[in-house]
């Protein structure tokens, strides 16, 4: 089964994305996750200074240099912050200097599907 998250091209919003019940479940919630926990740098969530990856440091390398690095942090950061998800996988898709991260993932409960992140 490949449910794959409805707002993958989308910009970030700071609002989470609700349904008619006020709430987020399955695949929709763990796409909103990957993309909540990938795009907080560590240290910016007060009650929680250790949510989030530390992707952002590399933000001004070289992307050849960057992109190995990105995909660590990534995936180390995925495995803490979402138990939810098995075999996490990230790959990137670069176009000249800019970096999506496409995040493959499987769910405990079954299904998988994939979220894109934009990096840079």
């Amino acid at each position: 089964m490949n449910t794959n998250s409805s707002s993958q091209s989308q910009p970030l919003w700071w609002q989470p994305a609700l349904g008619r019940d006020g709430r987020v479940t399955g695949a929709a919630s763990v796409a909103q996750c990957v993309r909540t926990i990938l795009s907080t740098p560590k240290g910016a969530d007060p009650l929680r200074p250790e949510f989030g990856s530390d992707a952002w440091r590399y933000l001004d390398w070289p992307v050849p240099r960057a992109v190995p690095n990105v995909i660590r942090e990534s995936v180390d950061a995925l495995r803490r912050w979402e138990p939810r998800c098995l075999n996490v996988r990230v790959q990137p898709v670069i176009a000249g200097e800019h970096v999506t991260l496409r995040v493959n993932w499987r769910l405990q409960s079954g299904g998988e599907g994939y979220t894109e992140v934009k990096w840079r």
